[in-house]
């Protein structure tokens, strides 16, 4: 314990001697980060606000476990009992040092496995909630297909190198941005997750009340910036130091990912890349408004559409609505770099045809950055419209002759 309170020390140290030449509001040129491979998202929109090789698939070490622990947040209980198999025994360090057939709460293990980034535990929650490491497996890819991830495959639970028919345990900085994205602002699951990532030390007894465990949070970077909110480390010979981190400051929810930043003796270059990266982000973005009233004020013409009155008096026409403008408004505001300005394109028909049936879409109104599609809100009927027939027609001429009575 003691020496690796000094070993953080004296990262912390060296971390902080890293920051002295960096200016504020500084542009960042990818010479100036270690990480071979690194990626600033806004955590709100999932947009990169920077990038270096973000799409480049790697080996992610230990971070791989932010994955495992909202899966089985989310798929499993946390007072379920687990049991140590054989697999998980032999599990290499960093590991619990479990022994086979000793039982434990799924909540407990979960302390152990983002805190300490045990191995061994991986295993057991692996073999637990999806019944075998395979199946777990299988949990994790269809979870970050959901996500929105191109191009990440995993085959273990806890990181260390493997491969598969599917190919070999991977990610981008991109991917993993994404993933931690989802992990503490949009899984039912995130204060949980977030929860256990922030707590400084947790200690647990085993089912048998035979061994005391202790776990640490690893993740220096919650003391080293005002507003840190989640994070996690990773390392392998082949994969290197890897960091994936969350910050919330000045209502900006920024996510850095590292991949590939130095090997030993370079442990701290992980955090003098993070630090420079979240303040990237907030010296050099703020929010805009970007929502449009008046947008869908326009009526659209309804060919051959009943309408109230009388024959020829109007023509029939319909509003273009948001299934739920409320929403849209409230979220008319975007992260945006001081030279950004969104472009705002309405897709709408010009005319429609009888009949129409009410909440059907219509179009979209699309905001766009640097060319890109940022954001897309569907555009539907307000209301239905019947198609012109016979009985409507003789309707209104006999309403023509009651009006001239």
């Amino acid at each position: 314990m003691i020496k690796k309170r000094i070993v953080m020390f004296i990262s912390l140290i060296v971390f902080s001697l890293t920051q002295i030449t960096t200016v504020a509001g500084a542009e960042i040129t990818d010479d100036e980060l270690f990480a071979k491979s690194a990626c600033l998202m806004d955590g709100e929109s999932g947009r990169i606000l920077y990038q270096k090789h973000a799409d480049d698939a790697m080996p992610m070490a230990s971070t791989t476990k932010i994955m495992t622990g909202i899966i089985a947040l989310e798929y499993g209980d946390t007072s379920w009992e687990v049991t140590a198999s054989k697999e998980a025994v032999k599990a290499p360090q960093v590991h619990l040092g479990v022994n086979e057939g000793q039982t434990f709460l799924l909540g407990d293990l979960l302390y152990g496995l983002l805190l300490e980034s045990y191995n061994d535990t991986a295993i057991m929650i692996a073999e637990r909630v999806g019944k075998s490491v395979e199946g777990f497996a299988d949990m994790m890819n269809t979870k970050a297909r959901e996500i929105g991830c191109k191009d990440t495959h995993f085959v273990s639970p806890n990181g260390l190198d493997a491969s598969d028919e599917g190919g070999v345990h991977h990610t981008t900085a991109h991917d993993l941005a994404l993933i931690m994205r989802y992990c503490v602002s949009v899984s039912p699951k995130k204060e949980e997750f977030i929860k256990i990532t922030q707590t400084p030390s947790y200690s647990f007894w085993d089912q048998q009340h035979q061994v005391f465990y202790n776990c640490n949070n690893h993740n220096a970077f919650l003391n080293m910036m005002e507003g840190a909110l989640s994070g996690k480390t990773g390392f392998t010979a082949k994969a290197g130091y890897c960091y994936i981190g969350a910050l919330n400051k000045d209502g900006k929810l920024l996510i850095v990912s590292l991949l590939a930043c130095g090997w030993p003796n370079n442990k701290s270059y992980k955090w003098s890349d993070t630090r420079k990266l979240m303040n990237y982000g907030l010296e050099n973005y703020e929010y805009q408004d970007i929502y449009q009233d008046g947008l869908l004020s326009v009526p659209i013409p309804v060919i051959n559409g009943q309408y109230d009155g009388g024959l020829g008096s109007k023509k029939c026409q319909v509003m273009p609505v948001y299934k739920d403008g409320k929403e849209i408004k409230e979220r008319k505001q975007m992260l945006l770099g001081t030279d950004e300005q969104a472009e705002v394109k309405v897709h709408l028909p010009k005319r429609l045809e009888a009949p129409l049936k009410a909440k059907t879409k219509i179009g979209d109104v699309s905001y766009f950055l640097n060319g890109d599609k940022i954001m897309e809100y569907p555009v539907y009927l307000d209301k239905s419209v019947k198609k012109i027939d016979l009985s409507w027609c003789l309707d209104r001429v006999f309403s023509m002759f009651i009006d001239r009575e």
